[in-house]
């Protein structure tokens, strides 16, 4: 058996369903479980939603919480669903904490699942759930298929995806 994967749940554009009469994304729940079904994972995977949320909304106290369910895993190895807009944020408070035993890896969607094949949410999610078993310990970012330091990477707002500063 192989060391199980926390991940944890925060929202983001990821878990966002769409109102067809308003036009406006909304949370209802978490699309993980379906998606570990879909796309066939074996891995020994414990997910716990913390919150479901923009990530323009998230404050210091829910980054302290972040932190808190980390320190307090018994995983080893993290993955979190977070919003784009602020990930690079809630991934730096994650390193100052200096979990130096962990590795976690950050993900989100440019798209929402929910909107079925253009979504880049299934992609990601598999990608950060093969980093987060190979990488040392460690924060990171993964997006696009790529995995990124926390702090040598940026969102393009222009272009939509994530790059290294350096």
């Amino acid at each position: 058996m192989t060391d199980p994967i926390k991940v944890f749940v925060t929202g983001g554009t990821f878990d966002k369903e769409y109102n067809y009469i308003t036009g406006e994304l909304y949370f209802k729940e978490t699309h993980l479980e379906e998606m570990f079904i879909r796309g066939r994972c074996t891995l020994d995977i414990v997910v716990e939603e913390l919150f479901m949320m923009d990530s323009l909304e998230i404050m210091e106290e829910h980054r302290q919480l972040i932190l808190h369910k980390c320190k307090s895993a018994l995983e080893d190895n993290m993955v979190i669903t977070h919003g784009t807009d602020t990930m690079v944020k809630t991934a730096q408070t994650l390193a100052e904490a200096k979990l130096t035993n962990k590795t976690i890896i950050l993900t989100g969607a440019m798209v929402p699942y929910a909107f079925g094949n253009s979504s880049d949410g299934f992609f990601n999610l598999g990608a950060s759930l093969a980093y987060a078993k190979v990488l040392e310990p460690g924060v990171y970012i993964c997006m696009n298929g790529q995995y990124f330091q926390w702090d040598n990477v940026k969102k393009n707002k222009e272009t939509g995806f994530f790059e290294r500063l350096s």
